[in-house]
């Protein structure tokens, strides 16, 4: 059953420079207790995709012009503001990128966690403050620790303590935004099993978004490849990583070491991503693509399916061409 459903979304920043394009068009379906990767370089628009489903575009200069976004059947363009607030945190959390400046230093982070949990679940101060604490020991960190601050926390546990405030009302969706950045290898690896643990113990739908293609390849069922704001590839894990259509994914992939092939070099892709406020005409792939054609910078490519679930975003899907190199 779908529980979050994005139709046509389009997000873009009006400033003094010109307006900036950030997403174009995106479509995009999470079933109930599903995972589904969100994956681009930076600037590919995959925040703003996220603060766009919470209605969090900072406003001016950020703006919602299109689209619809259905969450449990409802379409969240059409709440107010107020209803908008009931939602965040109780049914659908953020874990947001950098945990150095998501706590708030001055309060101690059982009383941080308990905030929400008060909000939301209209208990007393008291049963409040309990429960963020058994939060804090499900994220494996002592509970006497809840009285601390947050600089007496390293980054790892800092990160713990963000997770347990996003899930600490069991929301129906999880939007983790790079959870791991700030974080060293070995915590990250830590950080990330304890995420899909929680997810699959409280069915949990969550929408991870990231640059690294290992990390999906280990938290998710599914991925959508993002590039200047549109959706280029998007289907299960064994679709996109074992039967690659899109020439950026396939470059993506290329540009990632590996242990089983001997490379002399990596093959990056070429070039950068487009200004949002000048993108490319036809495909916005098309200045960096090997494949591109005459075709491609007039004509922009329409989402085809090309097996069961598994869609592309290319001229040469549409031609039926898509197993050249």
């Amino acid at each position: 059953m779908k529980l979050l459903e994005i139709r046509g979304l389009e997000i873009h920043y009006v400033t003094d420079d010109g307006i900036f394009k950030a997403v174009n068009g995106v479509d995009l379906v999470i079933e109930e207790g599903e995972a589904v990767g969100l994956v681009g370089e930076t600037g590919a628009g995959k925040t703003t995709t996220a603060l766009g489903i919470l209605r969090l575009v900072p406003s001016p200069p950020g703006k919602i012009v299109g689209g619809e976004i259905f969450f449990a059947g409802e379409n969240l363009l059409k709440k107010s503001m107020k209803a908008m607030r009931k939602i965040r945190g109780a049914e659908i959390s953020m874990i947001f990128q950098d945990p150095m400046t998501a706590l708030n230093p001055t309060i101690r982070v059982g009383e941080q966690i308990a905030e929400v949990i008060k909000q939301h679940m209209n208990c007393s101060k008291t049963e409040a403050l309990s429960r963020a604490i058994d939060m804090l020991s499900t994220v494996g960190i002592q509970p006497e620790r809840a009285m601390e601050y947050p600089h007496q926390f390293s980054g790892g546990m800092k990160q713990r303590v963000v997770i347990a405030i996003a899930l600490a009302c069991q929301p129906k969706l999880l939007i983790a935004d790079e959870p791991t950045t700030a974080l060293d290898v070995t915590i990250q690896a830590q950080v990330l099993d304890m995420i899909h643990d929680l997810q699959q113990k409280l069915h949990t739908s969550m929408l991870l978004i990231t640059h690294d293609l290992g990390v999906v390849a280990e938290t998710c069922d599914k991925v959508a490849i993002m590039y200047a704001g549109e959706i280029m590839e998007y289907g299960t894990l064994d679709q996109v990583y074992n039967d690659t259509k899109h020439p950026y994914t396939k470059g993506l992939f290329a540009s990632i070491p590996s242990l089983d092939k001997k490379a002399g070099r990596l093959q990056p892709i070429q070039g950068m991503m487009p200004n949002p406020s000048d993108l490319p005409s036809g495909c916005v792939f098309h200045p960096r693509c090997p494949r591109a054609s005459e075709i491609c910078k007039v004509k922009a490519a329409s989402m085809s399916e090309v097996s069961g679930g598994h869609f592309v975003r290319c001229i040469l899907c549409e031609n039926g061409d898509m197993e050249g190199k």
